[in-house]
């Protein structure tokens, strides 16, 4: 097969940031998703209304009339309760509430330190129907970082499924094989995201040839089983996966240096990374339920009624593209796609 078109798809995970930043990487995703979920996780993390609000027109703005919607999120600390919740349910523009374990990933120090915490919020939101995205990996430093993710799975997200059974649980990005199983066993209301990255490399491809800053992400890649797993279930059919770029743009300084930054950069061509993933598994006819259909069931949103058109054309990633007064690399920077979004 040379082309494909599809349904106009969604990304359920998108990192935009803000100020020039987000000036620089909206229209990358503009340019192929209808719509997205944002992430919360600002410097200043968006928690109330208001902020989502004021975020929100900034990313309108940014996307320059392509009819590009932004989905938005609150960001759970321990003080959210079941007003916040309720007030977020009238709103019409929020879609969900993240929950970062305080010190898991990029801007989560404020987050929660104990879900007992936000036992009304959690109450509020399985009676209301909103759903909770998480980031699924404890942050004890005596766990090994690749088995934070199970971990998380056995000791944190199973109690709090079994406290809310009619809870809407999107487990993000996830990265093992525990992880698909996990969904794959559990009730309708518990789905999750996959990234490109994660369907495209394995941890293998942190080290070649050095250490390559621009592959580290959080979770980190894991073994070659687990990304087959991860292939496998998205190309399976099930409405239970559904795409999450979890794109994260990191100024080059920021992640080329001692402490570098967790994520990886995929706006700018996602389409074309998870097309080839699900060519390479034979698996075409599979991405348009993936990309287009299964997470705007899980979020009660009426199907896109545009397209778009992949095709099968070699060509060669930027090195670097702006990112306000910065730059950002970009996975496979210098490096080929063997598809274009036409």
């Amino acid at each position: 097969m040379q082309t494909i078109t599809i349904t106009q798809p969604d990304d359920l995970h998108l990192h935009v940031r803000d100020g020039q930043a987000l000036q620089s990487v909206v229209p990358d995703t503009a340019k192929q998703f209808a719509r997205a979920i944002i992430m919360p996780n600002l410097a200043e993390p968006i928690t109330s209304v208001a902020q989502a609000s004021n975020y929100r027109d900034q990313i309108l703005s940014a996307s320059q009339g392509t009819g590009f919607t932004p989905l938005m999120t609150l960001y759970l600390t321990d003080k959210t309760d079941a007003a916040i919740i309720k007030e977020v349910s009238e709103s019409q523009f929020i879609h969900a509430l993240k929950l970062y374990p305080a010190g898991a990933t990029t801007n989560s120090d404020k987050g929660v330190t104990d879900l007992k915490n936000i036992t009304p919020a959690l109450e509020a939101m399985q009676s209301l129907g909103i759903p909770l995205l998480v980031h699924g990996e404890v942050t004890d430093p005596s766990i090994d970082i690749f088995d934070r993710e199970q971990v998380f799975i056995d000791s944190v997200l199973t109690p709090l499924i079994k406290q809310f059974p009619h809870l809407k649980v999107v487990l993000e990005h996830i990265t093992t094989q525990q992880a698909v199983d996990f969904v794959s066993q559990a009730s309708e209301n518990i789905v999750a995201t996959i990234t490109a990255h994660h369907l495209l490399m394995n941890r293998n491809d942190i080290f070649t040839g050095g250490i390559r800053p621009h592959h580290y992400c959080l979770p980190v890649l894991k073994r070659e089983t687990h990304r087959q797993a991860l292939v496998t279930a998205a190309t399976s059919g099930s409405a239970k996966f559904f795409l999450g770029t979890d794109s994260a743009p990191h100024p080059q300084d920021a992640k080329e240096s001692a402490c570098g930054c967790a994520g990886i950069y995929t706006a700018l061509h996602a389409m074309e990374l998870y097309t080839e993933a699900f060519d390479n598994a034979n698996a075409l006819d599979k991405l348009e339920g993936f990309a287009s259909f299964y997470g705007a069931n899980f979020y009660g949103l009426e199907r896109n009624t545009k397209t778009i058109t992949m095709k099968k054309e070699k060509w060669q990633v930027p090195e670097s593209i702006a990112l306000g007064d910065k730059t950002v690399i970009p996975l496979r920077a210098n490096e080929f796609c063997e598809w274009r979004l036409v």
